[in-house]
């Protein structure tokens, strides 16, 4: 869309042919398989009324479960982060004997379905599992807890940052690196001032879709976390239970509820993204 002498005007982005018609094609699939869904769900609430909305927004149960999904989330989005980015520095700047093996089984949780992952998770943490039982002489519970809901989700989300991070680690220049070494840069300064600064946005890029997955996982968590009220019950599972208690209004505000912080969050991450872009002057 740019501007002329006549005002806004729509003009086609490139030579190739056809943009009206993928343009219309997309805004009709994006319409029917996001926005409509997500406007229905809105419209639901809003047909209670703010007194009859605020009335649901405001039971105890319903901010609890918010709490610790969001919190949850946010801990194992940003545990993610450090891991996941050391670990396309291992794939991308190092050869080892299976890195290709290791490299196809950071997908695993892609295709893995998520009822089986909670099993093989509250397997190993329970406090009889392989894992549990060594933790448990430490005072350490995993299983039924809010840390198993973290490292489930820090299970489902470790890909997205890795396979975010891995391909924009895979094309910095070395180049770069060796000059700032012949400048007297030690490692430590090369890293955070010469790599770091490049992977930024891709690094928010991965938390923000860690997040945004850790947020609605539902089928590898309730296995692990006990689901206890006000403990370790997550949003997703209080929904769940509103719709067999019937209560789709108390569903849909539930949702609602989720939709809006989600969208907040993920809209202040996707602003810095931009601010480091335009500030390191990456991805431009």
């Amino acid at each position: 869309m740019t501007t002329g002498s006549s005002g806004w005007r729509w003009r086609q982005p490139s030579v190739i042919p056809g943009f009206g018609m993928t343009f219309g094609f997309t805004l009709v699939y994006f319409s029917l398989i996001v926005l409509i869904p997500l406007a229905a769900l809105v419209v639901r609430s809003a047909g209670l009324g703010l007194d009859g909305f605020l009335r649901y927004a405001s039971d105890a149960r319903v901010i609890g479960a918010l709490r610790v999904s969001f919190v949850t989330a946010l801990i194992a989005a940003s545990v993610n982060v450090v891991f996941g980015t050391l670990i396309a520095w291992v794939l991308v700047r190092y050869r080892f004997p299976g890195r290709r093996l290791f490299d196809a089984i950071v997908d695993l949780p892609f295709a893995l379905p998520t009822a089986v992952a909670g099993i093989a998770l509250t397997a190993i943490y329970a406090p009889n599992g392989s894992i549990g039982a060594l933790l448990a002489p430490l005072g350490i519970r995993v299983a039924y807890t809010p840390l198993g809901i973290v490292v489930a989700m820090i299970f489902i989300g470790l890909p997205f940052v890795v396979r975010t991070v891995q391909p924009i680690l895979d094309e910095v220049n070395k180049e770069v690196e060796e000059a700032a070494a012949t400048l007297g840069a030690n490692r430590f300064q090369i890293v955070w001032r010469v790599i770091l600064p490049g992977l930024t946005p891709a690094i928010l890029t991965g938390f923000a879709l860690a997040f945004a997955r850790a947020v609605g996982e539902y089928g590898s968590i309730i296995f692990i976390a006990g689901n206890i009220p006000f403990v370790s019950e997550i949003a997703p599972l209080l929904i769940v239970i509103r719709l067999e208690e019937f209560n789709y209004v108390g569903a849909a505000v539930i949702g609602t509820l989720m939709l809006g912080i989600a969208f907040m969050m993920l809209l202040v991450i996707n602003l810095i993204q931009a601010w480091s872009r335009k500030r390191f002057g990456y991805g431009q």
